[in-house]
């Protein structure tokens, strides 16, 4: 399917970007890192103003301060020159920040609005990390979280999940980027893969720095393995038992729990890094010490990490927080046996912590 697209006053035409199994289309002028180095190269630049001057944007540069020309490199075309203004309002406008939630972690919960008029949250984590979105919404629908709730609305181009690196390095430093915000990156993967492969060139950021998180997909997980930039993973587990993970999880692959994990660490191992296996607890669902055994033992000796996460109670859908005396134990039961567990409650909990909020309090859709 084709339609003409004007990028930077360059009339072409151009393939619809969408996920291989949701067919939504993308909204902007310019979609993918290759579209925008095709504008660049019309505009007269070569393989090395290209470079620089995506390096300049993902560094925070915006419109107001478009990267400079080096001393010794090549000098820019004068039809560059007069084009990079046009190029960078255009970057500039994939996301604009309309309201902010700043925590007392130092964290910073940002609602950005895209094109299209729909919006997504990125988040400042301390430690110089960041959160950011694949999607507008999320089809897999986890009954524990607010993104879901309203389904995918849309696919996020790679260059509008760029777009929110860029947003916030114009604030402070960026070493770490987590795909962990709004959406099922799996569900985005041309997009995703796109957009990390230029966090990894002209982003900078290192392999392992580069976090993608998804509910599971042992086919997602081979075509990572042979991707240029391999980022590391991070697998939304919640559960061991196959029944209570899929009542959580009612629209993710149908994957043994068990056969998950090991197609996980399986890739870990082919990339030399370790799986985050994350748990979001919920009191008298899925905080048993006999799971908290039996994940021990299952990654026992291999390159994993279990991050327990209390859930947030504002979030609601009827569940609850565990008493943080039972998250330690949970733990300390993993530590015992042998494995490495962290727990992390969620950054900015006490303004609008859950993934989904901030925005669904500013678009008016209530809290339950």
């Amino acid at each position: 399917m084709e339609r003409t697209v004007s990028t930077c006053g360059i009339v072409r035409p151009r393939e619809i970007i969408s996920s291989p199994t949701y067919d939504v289309p993308m909204t902007t002028p310019l979609h993918t890192v290759a579209d925008l180095r095709a504008a660049l190269r019309e505009l007269g630049a070569r393989p090395v103003h290209i470079r620089r001057l995506l390096t300049g944007w993902l560094a925070g540069r915006g419109s107001s301060e478009i990267p400079r020309r080096r001393r010794r490199a090549p000098r820019r075309p004068a039809t560059l020159e007069a084009g990079l203004r046009e190029v960078f309002d255009t970057l500039d406008s994939l996301v604009d920040e309309i309201e902010q939630s700043e925590g007392s972690d130092g964290s910073c919960r940002r609602l950005l609005r895209l094109g299209s008029g729909l919006t997504i949250e990125s988040v400042d984590l301390p430690r110089s990390g960041l959160c950011v979105s694949t999607q507008v919404g999320c089809a897999v629908r986890c009954t524990f979280c607010k993104t879901g709730e309203n389904g995918l609305q849309q696919q996020l181009s790679s260059l509008e999940i760029l777009a929110q690196l860029a947003h916030a390095r114009r604030n402070r430093s960026v070493r770490k980027v987590l795909l962990m915000g709004m959406g099922e990156p799996a569900h985005n993967f041309d997009a995703v893969v796109d957009a990390i492969d230029a966090m990894g060139d002209e982003g900078g950021l290192a392999h392992k720095s580069v976090v993608f998180s998804t509910v599971g997909d042992a086919e997602i997980f081979d075509r990572l393995s042979n991707r240029r930039v391999r980022p590391s993973l991070a697998v939304s587990l919640h559960s061991l038992d196959e029944k209570t993970r899929a009542n959580l999880l009612p629209h993710a692959p149908r994957i043994e729990p068990h056969a998950l994990l090991e197609a996980a660490m399986a890739y870990g191992d082919r990339v030399g890094s370790p799986v985050l296996v994350q748990w979001t607890l919920l009191d008298g669902i899925n905080d048993s010490q006999t799971e908290a055994r039996d994940l021990a033992a299952t990654l026992h000796g291999r390159q994993a990490i279990v991050n327990y996460i209390p859930f947030n109670d504002i979030e609601g859908n009827g569940y609850r927080r565990p008493p943080v005396e039972r998250c330690v134990a949970l733990v300390r039961t993993v530590r015992a046996q042998g494995s490495l567990a962290t727990l992390r409650f969620s950054a900015g909990q006490e303004v609008e912590g859950g993934c989904g909020q901030l925005r669904a309090r500013v678009e008016g859709t209530p809290l339950t």
